[in-house]
């Protein structure tokens, strides 16, 4: 198999597991336990914090551990929500996130939030002045995404972070959770408030992220019980998913650059072929978009019949966010870009990483333009009978 939708998720990284595994085996006592078997485990679970907070530029106790980008996500929206509830209940956030935000804010909606979300443009790219402007003096939080999981644009984080510091009380989450793997993150320069990470997205194991709360945020939790995470997120901690994030999150940054060159050149040699197909069109920002992500729409095509015709032909791919795999319903990213819902159900997502090979993507240069045009072929022949025309 060609594996070309890393954007969904990665495969374990081998120096990840071989750290994981001696964890898993034998350290297995809880974190918050005083006893010997506690206290190795407690050791191992502050070593990977500390290793973490390095990478990222921030303190070790600004970091919680939760079970992905997801709670992550949720953990921020929901926990600044109401801890700013007193204060002001409006919550400004873009067209095209991720829906791990987009359908945290729906939730909070019931409960009398007022959500506004700002539009984005044909790139997919919200405007920061566009940003500013929404936010009033009963606003709480901004939320915004750094890249997107879809298409690949990357946001104005720089000057949105600018804005949002305008105004004196308004806090602002970053959903990083696209973008760490390819974005040197420094957490404690950034300016956000809160920033969700995934460690799945960099080789990391599944079920395990973190949330970034700078020092002094005020933070409800949104999960009870014991007192772990300084009180923001009871659960035992999983130590060695930790262990396994940090490990894999070390060498993804040592390896950034090189592998940010290789996998934008991998990908506009991919993108050159795929594009010379008829009825195609890069979506996304041309320029400033993450450096494997390859997002089209196929005009006159079904982009799940295509990804269905693809993994017959052995290349894993997918149509948009693997959280909305299965549904009938067209992408609301591309939809805030603007594409019509004909055009956006041709969409497709081709994803390399740091483990694609030049020989899969030269593969794949022939695999996939063929498939999208024996795909085309085959819609123009089921194409409707014009009306009043006898068989």
């Amino acid at each position: 198999m060609i594996y070309l939708d890393h954007a969904s998720t990665t495969p374990l990284r081998p120096e990840a597991l071989e750290a994981m595994l001696p964890v898993l085996a034998g350290t297995f006592g809880n974190p918050g336990s005083v006893h010997a078997a506690g206290r190795a485990a407690r050791a191992a679970l502050d070593d990977a914090r500390e290793r973490l907070a390095v990478r990222l530029g921030a303190e070790p106790r600004e970091l919680v551990f939760t079970s992905g980008g997801t709670e992550a996500d949720n953990l921020a929206i929901k926990g600044a929500a109401w801890a700013g509830k007193a204060r002001g209940h409006r919550i400004v956030s873009t067209t095209v996130e991720h829906h791990a935000v987009g359908h945290t804010l729906r939730y909070l909606e019931k409960f009398g939030f007022e959500i506004v979300e700002v539009g984005v443009d044909r790139y997919g790219r919200v405007d920061p002045d566009e940003l500013d402007a929404a936010i009033t003096d009963r606003t709480t939080l901004v939320s915004v995404m750094y890249a997107n999981n879809e298409v690949g644009t990357i946001q104005p984080v720089a000057r949105i972070v600018e804005r949002v510091r305008r105004h004196k009380g308004v806090l602002l989450h970053i959903d990083a959770v696209q973008a760490a793997p390819y974005v040197a993150l420094d957490l404690g320069n950034l300016g956000a408030d809160l920033v969700s990470l995934g460690a799945h997205k960099f080789e990391g194991p599944k079920g395990i992220g973190l949330l970034y709360v700078r020092h002094g945020t005020h933070l409800l939790a949104q999960q009870h019980g014991g007192s772990q995470e300084r009180h923001r997120r009871a659960g035992t901690e999983d130590v060695a998913a930790a262990v396994g994030m940090a490990v894999a999150y070390e060498l993804t940054r040592e390896e950034l650059p090189e592998t940010a060159r290789r996998l934008r050149r991998l990908r506009d040699r991919l993108q050159k072929q795929v594009l010379a197909v008829e009825g195609t069109e890069l979506t996304g920002h041309p320029r400033d978009r993450l450096p494997g992500l390859l997002s089209i729409i196929c005009r006159d095509t079904d982009g799940n019949s295509v990804v269905l015709a693809l993994d017959l032909e052995g290349i894993a791919a997918a149509v948009g966010s693997a959280c909305t795999s299965g549904s009938l319903d067209p992408s609301h990213v591309l939809a805030a870009m603007g594409y019509p819902d004909e055009e956006a159900r041709g969409s497709l997502r081709l994803s390399l990483g740091r483990t694609t090979t030049e020989e899969e993507v030269e593969l794949a240069t022939e695999i996939v333009p063929r498939v999208l045009q024996r795909q085309r072929a085959a819609a123009s022949t089921l194409a409707p009978i014009p009306e009043g025309v006898g068989v």
